[in-house]
């Protein structure tokens, strides 16, 4: 036998040691935080947000940052103030004062898309707490061309797009949040799983018949932001905001989704499992209407006017394809 020859074992025991390498040279997102002076909520956004670059765990658990990567952004300018500023959310209120406009002011901006969520949880009260970037906050108020709408009467055209009860704001935080999520997916099927968990079940399974199909697709789910418990009262909250709700976003999710379920059936065909769901049907949590509350405007599940938002869409992109291409979510 050639003393080249490498056995199974010889073989296992070097994988293993090169994945222990990897691992050492790599931190956890708890360490990697506490490197980069920031909050692990902090953290998390500049992740999101790319901010902070991470690799896939080659033990198979979650995301770590390469100590490279936390060099890069050390030596980064005013590191780390100006870190903690692009990562910097502010609620209503504060928004509002830093535009120097009075909360329901900066509200109804809000629920027309002019500025753009990036988070969201919900309180003790169960109403929706939006958050937004202090960073975009600043660079719309300070913009010459938003001049009018801070200081002016509102458009007659928005006037009437927030009398038909528009509220673009779970919208738009779904653009951000499947742009991040389809950044860190890791294979076709993966990304066809991003897609398809912002389509309620019935939908989702019309584009995908196969059981098969649709269960693999179900364990490749991404987490829901919060991970709330099924059985709290945030559930079905955030079930709502998870799940597209006006018909040209819906159309656009199942065209994408058809897309991206073909290029995963050219990848691999999906595992043949022998256990399915009941039914064979992806599972989520069914929506139930929004608490009241003042920071609570989620959107009607038949809205009076469907095309209200795609109409203020329109002036500012094409749906939700093109906010996607132009903004580095």
């Amino acid at each position: 036998m050639s003393g080249n020859t490498i056995t199974p074992a010889r073989a296992e025991a070097a994988g293993t040691f090169t994945g222990r390498t990897a691992r050492r040279s790599t931190l956890a997102p708890s360490r990697a935080a506490r490197e980069l002076d920031l909050r692990r909520g902090e953290f998390d956004l500049a992740v999101r947000l790319g901010r902070v670059r991470t690799v896939p765990d080659e033990g198979g658990g979650g995301r770590r940052v390469t100590r490279a990567e936390i060099d890069r952004v050390r030596a980064e300018d005013g590191f780390p103030e100006v870190l903690r500023g692009r990562v910097e959310t502010v609620g209503t209120r504060d928004a509002a004062a830093l535009m120097g406009v009075t909360p329901g002011r900066f509200t109804r901006f809000a629920r027309l898309g002019l500025v753009i969520p990036v988070n969201w949880y919900v309180n003790r009260y169960r109403a929706v707490v939006w958050l937004y970037l202090a960073e975009e906050v600043r660079q719309f108020a300070a913009a010459q061309e938003n001049a009018r709408l801070l200081t002016g009467r509102t458009p007659e055209g928005l006037r009437g797009q927030l009398e038909e009860g528009v509220d673009l704001r779970p919208r738009n935080w779904r653009g951000r949040h499947i742009g991040f999520e389809l950044r860190q997916a890791g294979d076709p099927w993966a990304k066809a799983a991003v897609v398809a968990s912002l389509l309620d079940t019935v939908r989702m399974a019309e584009v995908v018949p196969d059981p098969h199909e649709r269960a693999h697709l179900d364990r490749l789910r991404p987490a829901r932001p919060g991970h709330p418990a099924p059985e709290s009262s945030a559930a079905p909250i955030a079930a709502r905001i998870m799940t597209a709700q006006d018909p040209d976003e819906i159309e656009w999710l199942r065209a994408e989704l058809a897309q991206a379920l073909a290029e995963a059936r050219r990848h691999r065909p999906a595992p043949r499992t022998a256990s399915l769901p009941p039914g064979g049907r992806l599972t989520m949590p069914a929506c139930s209407p929004a608490p009241a509350g003042e920071d609570v405007n989620l959107p009607q599940t038949d809205p009076p006017d469907p095309g209200s938002a795609t109409r203020l869409e329109a002036t500012r992109s094409r749906g939700m394809l093109g906010w996607l291409r132009r903004r580095d979510i």
